[in-house]
């Protein structure tokens, strides 16, 4: 058998450039795919990220083994690309369908997602480029520029898709439009260059599940009201009361009816721990907004308080506005963007109180946990003002302890709230850390003085450098 005839250079790049972008474009909306039952962490991150380099090995090692085979090439291209639309279109209602089986954080519930999620569709397309090199040397003597060439024309594909998919369409069109958009695109390239246009009423199964696919991903559940930028929002409701959940986990409760309303235990403890200020408005600084909960409780109890609350996504603050009641103005302001960035352009002394109540899923964002972080808020408040930070942990209870000595190696006041079998270990819980220049109160179900110091247990001080929030967040 003769060897294939070598593809139009165009075409050539064309399909390696649109091949190894859509990899790319698959990467990363997986990792909004799987973070509603899973969690945007660490862990789901590295499992996403190792899924898609294992699909690619996988992939470039099959299509090398095809390519070597007795057959000609371009007969493989059409329906690999084909078949990597209906994988893609088939993302969707597989993940919304078993992710409501696979909840939680689990290492093998976080593989699992994010296999189901990338391994098919990305293999396929990534066995697509070493077939496109070998029909384009037909001439040994010019092997080095054509493999080079198409390499930094992959290459290139995956920067503008990571590029394109990153700052444009995850903030402006919905995952399953992506999705769905994507399969689309890949099903055209294969008919296109299999010439099966020519022939509209021979389609294949991989169209046909493309074109099926999407109404099935359209009714598959959908665990999101409002899918921003960085998280998937879903709201409850109960008579007045309003919960909103972020990537599925309990964020904030809301009493439309009843600012003052502090349903969840950590924020009763530190509504308490304001309540017991001198009396007058307060100027208080937020880090996370959420659902706006603390801010609302302050300019009710406090009226004329001054509240700032840093909130990264300003598609949430929206929809706080549409579905939580929320109503800002110049006593209740919100910057967006992101909270320690914001915070370094604060002015020093400025605020009576810093609440700390950001989080991804479970987990406080690093940057926000760390001694450099911790010296910004001290110079931020007044003297003898408060800071509280909310916190999860497990029973392990690693991160709280780091947490309290990051905490104390800059305040020289710190008081550690929390359930009594939490502190012992017994449970998982929210902490609440207070820390502050001046003594404070004293608090049912604290820790404070020696006893903290014991709790700590020499603990590691997290830094900018050295800040392992998600392997030390763990709750056997």
């Amino acid at each position: 058998m003769t060897a294939a005839t070598p593809l139009n250079n165009r075409i050539a790049a064309a399909l390696v450039f649109l091949t190894s972008g859509a990899v790319l474009v698959l990467e990363i909306v997986g990792l909004r795919l799987v973070g509603p039952y899973v969690g945007v962490t660490l862990s789901s991150s590295t499992a996403i990220i190792g899924v898609a380099l294992a699909a690619i090995a996988y992939g470039a090692w099959t299509g090398g083994w095809l390519a070597d085979r007795r057959i000609d090439q371009r007969r493989l291209l059409s329906p690999l690309l084909l078949l990597a639309a209906a994988a893609t279109a088939a993302t969707l209602p597989i993940i919304r369908v078993a992710g409501e089986w696979l909840r939680g954080t689990e290492a093998t519930s976080v593989l699992l997602l994010a296999t189901m999620t990338l391994f098919v569709p990305a293999a396929l397309l990534s066995a697509v480029t070493p077939l496109v090199v070998k029909l384009q040397l037909a001439d040994l003597a010019h092997t080095g520029r054509v493999v080079g060439k198409l390499s930094s024309v992959g290459t290139l594909g995956a920067i503008t898709a990571t590029f394109a998919t990153g700052f444009v369409l995850v903030a402006t069109v919905p995952t399953s439009v992506i999705l769905f958009g994507l399969a689309g695109v890949l099903a055209l390239a294969g008919f296109g260059f299999g010439g099966y246009w020519r022939r509209r009423g021979n389609l294949s199964a991989a169209a046909v599940f493309v074109v099926v696919g999407v109404p099935i991903g359209i009714v598959a559940p959908n665990p999101c009201d409002v899918e921003t930028a960085y998280t998937c929002a879903a709201i409850g409701v109960d008579g007045s009361g309003r919960t909103l959940f972020l990537n599925g986990a309990q964020h904030s409760y809301v009493d439309l009816d009843n600012p003052a309303h502090l349903e969840y235990a950590y924020t009763q403890w530190i509504g308490s721990y304001v309540d017991s200020l001198p009396a007058g408005p307060l100027t208080v600084l937020h880090l996370g907004g959420g659902g706006f909960t603390l801010p609302r409780y302050v300019a009710a109890t406090r009226p004329g308080s001054d509240n700032l609350v840093l909130e990264l996504d300003p598609a949430l603050v929206d929809l706080d506005r549409r579905r939580l009641g929320l109503r800002t103005g110049p006593l209740l302001r919100v910057e967006t963007g992101d909270a320690r960035a914001n915070l370094r352009r604060q002015p020093s002394a400025s605020r009576d109180v810093v609440i700390g109540d950001a989080f991804g899923h479970l987990a406080v964002p690093w940057h926000l946990t760390t001694r450099e972080l911790v010296t910004d808020v001290r110079r931020v408040l007044r003297p003898g003002g408060v800071y509280a930070l909310n916190v999860i942990d497990g029973p392990a209870r690693r991160f709280i302890r780091a947490e309290v000595a990051t905490i104390a190696a800059v305040f020289p006041y710190v008081t550690l709230v929390a359930p009594l079998p939490a502190l012992r270990g017994e449970t998982g819980s929210n902490f609440v850390v207070f820390a502050s220049t001046a003594p404070l109160r004293p608090a049912a179900d604290s820790l404070t003085g020696a006893d903290l110091h014991a709790f700590a247990g020499g603990a590691t001080v997290l830094t900018d450098d050295y800040a392992p929030v998600d392997q030390l967040l763990t709750w056997d």
